[in-house]
């Protein structure tokens, strides 16, 4: 089997047992009418969700809770809502989402906006789990640099498809790997972090009503865009879908630049960028706040990596001379 290969079947690995963890537990269920259209309410443009964690305030969100008999009296206020809240619903719930909420809540009663503390606990998040997204960042530089040993071994065995020669160039690619102390399947660690995480900020947004109920320069958090563009402070949605689209494009642009890219990528950024836009259109507004804030520390953190990498290589650099000279 090949580097490829092996690559591929972690990431297989990695996205079931994520679709396992979270489609046998919790999840968010849309409240929907008689017909199956989602029930939407008029004032904010959100999407209303039947298994909401506290009580809403909004008086429309109130009235239509209660057209479609959800027991919203049984649930606590959001400012007295605790980890162990409602019923079990499974590990999901009780690991991710509640704990989540209910962190973005006191720190959101503290800071008197829920936006605010979302991207507050997102920076919390990011500084705990920074040395892996260390580590995987210097991997990711480290391949660059590599690159044109690893194209120098696949245009050897080019067209050879083979068992023999397949093994060959697995060899010699590890070879390459092991000189340099890379392991290539360490770039699925980050993605499988923030894939979990990304998914219980939606759902807490999406669940707690003191959340999507929130504003944010009038920014309305459970709104979506594409709703946005349609009210009379349609600008402030404009300039936040076009924060994603630079952050997006600089991220991607910057984890990739290398001056042996292979040709095939150099429109990745692009193709990616497009797709996160699209996507971002229908996600909450609290979710484009979360992950152009995202995006921005994946920046920052590049950058300090890179910055740390040329320091190392510099010093490793006037080491060798200073024994040179010795």
């Amino acid at each position: 089997m090949n580097i490829t290969n092996k690559r591929k079947n972690i990431k297989k690995i990695l996205l079931l047992c994520l679709i396992v963890l979270t489609l046998t537990t919790g999840c968010t269920k849309s409240l929907v009418d008689k017909n199956k259209k989602a029930v939407k309410n008029s004032e904010t443009g959100q999407n209303l969700v039947e298994n909401i964690l506290c009580k809403p305030t909004n008086k429309e969100s109130i009235k239509l809770y209660k057209k479609y008999k959800v027991d919203i009296d049984s649930l606590p206020d959001c400012d007295k809502f605790k980890i162990t809240s409602g019923k079990y619903e499974g590990i999901w719930t009780t690991v991710f989402v509640k704990p989540l909420s209910y962190i973005i809540l006191k720190i959101g009663l503290a800071t008197k906006n829920y936006a605010i503390a979302i991207v507050i606990v997102l920076l919390i998040i990011r500084l705990l789990t920074y040395p892996v997204t260390r580590k995987t960042m210097k991997q990711s530089q480290m391949m660059q640099q590599i690159n044109p040993e690893i194209q120098k071994i696949q245009k050897k065995y080019e067209g050879r498809q083979d068992e023999e020669s397949l093994s060959k160039q697995s060899q010699e690619m590890m070879m390459v790997y092991k000189k340099y102390n890379i392991n290539p399947i360490s770039g699925c660690l980050v993605s499988f972090i923030q894939l979990p995480i990304f998914i219980a900020f939606y759902e807490a947004v999406q669940r707690f009503p003191a959340i999507f109920e929130d504003t944010f320069l009038s920014i309305q958090l459970g709104t979506t865009p594409i709703v946005g563009f349609g009210r009379s402070n349609l600008y402030v949605y404009i300039i936040l879908m076009l924060l994603i689209a630079i952050s997006t494009f600089y991220s991607f642009k910057m984890s990739m630049t290398s001056d042996q890219m292979d040709p095939s990528m150099k429109h990745m950024p692009i193709f990616m960028s497009i797709m996160i836009i699209v996507t971002a259109l229908f996600m909450p507004s609290a979710l484009c706040i979360y992950w152009f804030f995202n995006n921005l520390f994946t920046i920052v953190q590049n950058k300090i990596v890179k910055k740390t990498m040329k320091k190392e290589k510099n010093a490793v650099k006037g080491s060798k001379k200073s024994y040179g000279k010795a």
